[in-house]
């Protein structure tokens, strides 16, 4: 049985007499720049017959950074952090987190102004995901704001031609008449602090789809704006409209585009698009859209 298991940091030189023999890997410089020389020192008590006999291996600190380095990053912060003192400092060191980034290709859109807090940094990028609800018109038309519903009005049904990706099954349709919708994504409420955006300005990529109808020419548009905290536009985006003529196969097309080197203050991103049909058909004749994205993203991704 053992007991009386702790943690604690010594130095080799205050125990020449015992690491003597390990070589000159004493003193290599380990990954994260800490000395070989330092070890994590285990004592422990093994009782056998009656008898305790002291066990006090040297485990080098190298090998406790690459153990902290391969278990999951949430375990990393809520329990081994917990361990000892010695152990908190590598977690709370920007080496560890800085060594996590490049060994996942994690890296700041410019290398020349790195994050500050590079825990921070590896986080919200590992939480990226896709800022827009309901883009794939699986709630009808929930989570979006109707700016123009012209026509019949905007709705939802199944799609009339497979989609590239066999898990988007709806999309929106529009009328006659314009339609537009959009949606306001607040950065702050989704995790990506002022600080954050205006040190690091990481890559902003947007994404949608649409496609017409074999049968009705329509028109397809889109708007993407990035916004300060008082909702004033700072960059924006908006191609020339898309006009599909009458007696086409169906397409579905999508648009891209990244926003790079924004500048400061952006806290607000609008998304807006749909669209009208050209011939004034009653009904829903007009450009489909779904699967639209907006994604805080790594620099690497073009």
């Amino acid at each position: 049985m053992i007991h009386n298991f702790r943690v604690s940091t010594r130095n080799v030189r205050s125990r020449r007499t015992n690491v003597s023999n390990k070589g000159p890997m004493s003193y290599q410089k380990t990954r994260m720049g800490q000395s070989e020389s330092e070890h994590i020192h285990v004592a422990s008590r093994q009782c056998s017959s009656g008898e305790c006999t002291v066990l006090q291996p040297d485990v080098p600190l190298a090998v406790v950074e690459e153990i902290l380095l391969n278990l999951p990053e949430h375990q990393v912060v809520r329990v081994c952090r917990l361990v000892c003192r010695e152990w908190k400092e590598l977690v709370d060191s920007a080496a560890h987190w800085r060594e996590r980034c490049r060994r996942e290709g994690i890296q700041p859109c410019d290398a020349s102004r790195p994050p500050k807090d590079w825990r921070l940094f590896y986080f919200i990028i590992k939480k990226r995901r896709n800022l827009l609800k309901n883009p794939r018109a699986d709630d009808d038309l929930q989570g979006w704001e109707i700016v123009q519903n012209g026509g019949d009005r905007w709705a939802a049904e199944e799609n009339r031609k497979p989609f590239p990706d066999d898990t988007v099954t709806k999309c929106f349709i529009t009328s006659y008449g314009l339609c537009l919708k959009r949606q306001l994504i607040d950065l702050t409420k989704e995790g990506y602090s002022g600080d954050f955006m205006d040190q690091l300005q990481p890559h902003i990529k947007i994404s949608d789809w649409y496609a017409p109808r074999f049968d009705c020419g329509c028109q397809y548009e889109v708007c993407v704006e990035l916004l300060d905290q008082k909702k004033k536009t700072i960059k924006s985006f908006q191609p020339e409209k898309v006009f599909f003529q009458q007696w086409n196969d169906e397409p579905w097309c999508q648009m891209t585009h990244v926003f790079k080197d924004y500048g400061r203050g952006v806290r607000f991103i609008r998304f807006t698009h749909g669209g009208v049909d050209t011939q004034f058909w009653a009904g829903w004749y007009g450009i489909r859209v779904t699967n639209s994205s907006v994604e805080i993203c790594p620099a690497a991704e073009k």
